[in-house]
């Protein structure tokens, strides 16, 4: 989680002063467990296969490991999608962690329709290591899902919130 305040608030002071001029581009974030989705993630590198900047790889010891105050702590700082890729079910190297993650994915996909964010803003996908292709596909699946969802609203009322303008 440390990586991802770190990340969202650099990129808050990097931003160009004028954004206004720049087409909207959804953030996303990938959580990547360390055996199977971030080595997809690293082969698709190799591959030179590309996908949006807008995609923040966070790497992860397990999905399980990933708590639903993370995911929501994200959404609240105005991320406009979430990829949670674990390893394959029954291949998890935690035994069950991804199951867990499912599990809790699907639990924050219901807050999120619940408080009105949309559960289409999270997905959690299972992947093997040697699936480049099938991580950025996934990951362009998640982009345009954003894309048409648009922009996460809790962003500008923590901007305004920012700019003291409540």
């Amino acid at each position: 989680m440390e990586q991802l305040n770190h990340r969202l608030n650099m990129e808050g002071q990097n931003a160009p002063e004028s954004s206004a001029d720049l087409p909207w581009e959804p953030e996303i974030i990938a959580f990547c467990c360390d055996y199977c989705a971030h080595s997809a993630a690293a082969l698709a590198g190799s591959n030179r296969m590309q996908y949006p900047a807008g995609v923040r790889i966070i790497h992860t010891p397990c999905t399980g490991k990933i708590e639903t105050e993370h995911i929501l702590e994200a959404f609240e700082k105005g991320v406009d999608g979430i990829l949670v890729v674990g390893c394959l079910e029954g291949g998890c190297h935690f035994v069950e962690g991804n199951l867990r993650a499912r599990r809790r994915a699907e639990r924050v996909c219901a807050i999120l329709d619940e408080i009105g964010l949309r559960g289409e803003r999270l997905k959690m996908v299972n992947l093997s290591d040697s699936m480049a292709s099938e991580f950025v596909q996934q990951i362009l699946e998640m982009v345009e899902r954003a894309r048409a969802l648009g922009p996460n609203p809790l962003k500008s009322s923590r901007q305004n919130e920012s700019a003291g303008n409540l």
